[in-house]
């Protein structure tokens, strides 16, 4: 494959998991007002994100049997043509009973392109320039929760709510016709058949390398989440902070992460995967353990919160590119099965997390830390445990 294929399968790629990643957040600001809209109530409002994200966790299971039985490539392009319809379909429903199912069906469509490209960038790349595109590929991602909303409410200035849905299907449809046309060789040449269709959900959680590297990479991803998604009310209703810090968290956060995951593939080739990996989950378990302490001093200055958020991402971006290179390397040629059972480990790390924090949220900070340390350090305890 030539750098220009490469390059092209790349960004079409990245196009994809966006696409999806920007399924819940450029809907996101016209929740609100969606009652106003089309028959429903505000409560049922809520059910339209989450069912999208249940959809998402079906779907990653689906898609990660059916690449290790077919041709990615096929089932990509279906994918996203499904995820154009559907999104089109969501734009003419009169009620949000009606919207709730179908946006469960976008759902397990927009998975797929998260369940392909890991796989298909390790068999394009060499050991480094995967640890690259992936580093690349999450810096990207990183940036989609904190601009699709930005869009999406723009987009509400323009019309209603149902233009997010219009654009998504423009854009999903585009895409599908960019992988048919032009990236169709390449993305061919990217996915060898294998052995595969002989191996199962099962081997892999027999695999101790693949739960090892997974299961400390969902840890610490998955912590990170937990935090976040508490953070805006822990800052607002008992730090005396507003959503302005809470910005200022993401932003400062967002940045190192960046910067940090595009330097990891040359700080593996001087320290070696293992070492950096370790070395990133310490940093955030730190990170998190920090917050812990500051929490128990009980100062309620939000600054302190920018500060002590900082070796979590940077921590994130060092171990993130090789911990999840290595779950994938790891599931060898289970690579689509691999990639959607990482992925739903992360989810499901979120979800317990948050649940388990949920009914403490108003308690402070000291909850929401305790909770997301718990998350971190298990993170390298997975990886010392589990060592062969």
């Amino acid at each position: 494959m030539t750098q220009r294929q490469s390059t092209i399968t790349f960004a079409l790629l990245v196009c994809g998991t966006v696409i999806g990643l920007a399924g819940i957040d450029l809907v996101l600001p016209a929740i609100p007002s969606l009652p106003e809209s089309i028959a429903g109530t505000l409560e049922s409002a809520q059910l339209v994100l989450a069912s999208f994200a249940a959809g998402t966790a079906i779907g990653l299971m689906i898609f990660g049997e059916l690449g290790a039985r077919y041709k990615q490539r096929y089932l990509l392009i279906f994918a996203l043509a499904a995820y154009a319809v559907l999104s089109y379909a969501a734009a003419q429903v009169s009620s949000i009973n009606d919207l709730i199912i179908v946006r469960f069906f976008q759902g397990v469509a927009s998975s797929a392109p998260a369940v392909f490209a890991p796989g298909m960038i390790k068999a394009m790349y060499s050991e480094r320039g995967a640890l690259k595109a992936i580093g690349f590929m999450g810096s990207i991602e990183s940036l989609t929760p904190a601009f699709a909303p930005v869009v999406g409410a723009w987009l509400l200035t323009l019309a209603d709510w149902r233009l997010s849905f219009f654009v998504t299907a423009a854009l999903a449809s585009l895409l599908c016709v960019s992988i048919f046309v032009v990236g169709g060789s390449s993305l061919n040449h990217a996915h060898a058949r294998s052995n595969a269709e002989r191996a199962s959900y099962g081997s892999l959680f027999s695999n101790k390398v693949f739960m090892r590297h997974a299961l400390s990479h969902a840890c610490t991803l998955g912590g990170l989440l937990v935090f976040v998604f508490g953070a805006p009310t822990v800052i607002t209703t008992t730090m005396g902070g507003s959503l302005v810090d809470f910005n200022i968290m993401q932003i400062i956060g967002i940045s190192l992460f960046i910067v940090s995951a595009n330097l990891s593939d040359r700080l593996v080739l001087r320290f070696g995967a293992e070492r950096l990996i370790l070395f990133g989950s310490t940093m955030t378990a730190f990170g998190f353990l920090a917050i812990l302490a500051f929490a128990f001093f009980g100062n309620n200055d939000p600054r302190w919160v920018w500060l002590l958020f900082t070796p979590i991402n940077l921590g994130l971006g060092l171990r993130g590119p090789p911990g999840f290179y290595q779950a994938v390397v790891a599931a060898g040629d289970n690579d689509s099965r691999g990639a959607a059972l990482l992925i739903l480990f992360i989810l499901g790390t979120a979800a317990i997390g948050t649940a388990v924090a949920a009914p403490f949220i108003t308690l402070g900070l000291v909850p929401l830390g305790i909770v997301a340390s718990v998350i971190g350090v298990s993170s390298v305890l997975f990886l010392q445990l589990l060592k062969n």
